[in-house]
């Protein structure tokens, strides 16, 4: 077990986990800002595209670049500036670092030296989605990229059929049809999705439907921006009556508004069994 003692008052210097904007820039926190101007150094995903907010706000703080070709050479470098006391905040291109962004390598290290680590609230694209898409949003899952590879990809989908959460993907414009169109193979062409796409531009855009609509809308239809994905969870309804003892698909249609009489007959017609037979196992005869 390790607990994090107060920051307040120790030698060692403090890992900021800085969330940046997701496309509007209006969304950036004082608090965020404020530890940026703070820092020694900031270590970016991309300087060039951090450099931008860091004009726009103002912020003269120097950067190192930090991403997935470099981290293990960045790392070593960051943790002797951190030993010696100072402040680093580190930031991805847009949202949350970690999330599908370089960061957790950097807090492990951090971690591991008991060096603090302090995460700012910020955006994050996929619970922004969620909350706005018409999905349930609890449970939620967060997956974000799929594998690329048809097999791989497959395989991942397959493992997440069973769940019955509401799913969040991330996914680039050109591979939405692709992707969608795996997805109706798995988890069934009627399943209610969501595509979301420049989230907080100007140019915002939800398209509500079922995975059979919305592939034929993409097939048609080539998106641009950066696109989230939705996909609810497996219901009760989505599971064959064929797995479900008769007795309990009684009971489903009459809590569905059904008369017991008419469910009853309704299971045996689509049951291929006797009235009788259903009769007397949902009243335990």
């Amino acid at each position: 077990m390790q607990r994090q003692k107060s920051y307040k008052h120790q030698e060692k210097g403090i890992l900021y986990l800085v969330p940046t904007p997701i496309g509007n820039l209006d969304d950036m926190t004082f608090r965020a800002v404020k530890i940026l101007k703070e820092a020694i150094v900031i270590a970016s995903e991309d300087t060039r595209n951090t450099q931008k907010l860091l004009n726009h706000f103002a912020i003269s703080t120097p950067q190192k670049s930090f991403h997935e070709h470099n981290y293990k050479e960045r790392i070593p470098q960051l943790i002797e500036r951190l030993e010696a006391g100072e402040m680093v905040a580190q930031v991805s291109d847009a949202g949350m670092p970690s999330i599908s962004d370089p960061g957790h390598e950097l807090v492990e290290a951090c971690l591991e030296l008991e060096i603090p680590v302090v995460a700012l609230p910020g955006p994050t694209a996929g619970l922004t989605a969620l909350i706005a898409s018409g999905l349930n949003p609890q449970p939620n899952l967060f997956y974000g990229f799929l594998p690329r590879k048809k097999n791989a990809q497959h395989e991942a989908l397959q493992a997440l059929e069973p769940q019955d959460a509401t799913m969040m993907f991330y996914e680039s414009p050109h591979r939405v049809h692709a992707t969608l169109s795996a997805m109706g193979e798995v988890f069934g062409a009627q399943r209610q999705a969501v595509i979301c796409r420049e989230l907080t531009k100007i140019h915002e855009e939800y398209l509500r439907g079922t995975l059979e609509e919305l592939i034929a809308y993409t097939k048609e239809t080539p998106l641009k921006g950066e696109c989230c994905l939705l996909v609810a969870g497996k219901q009760a309804s989505d599971i064959p009556l064929s797995t479900v003892p008769l007795k309990e698909q009684v009971a489903q249609l009459v809590a569905q508004g059904m008369k017991p009489n008419a469910a009853i007959k309704e299971v045996a017609k689509t049951m291929n069994e006797s009235r009788q037979v259903v009769y007397a196992l949902y009243h335990d005869l």
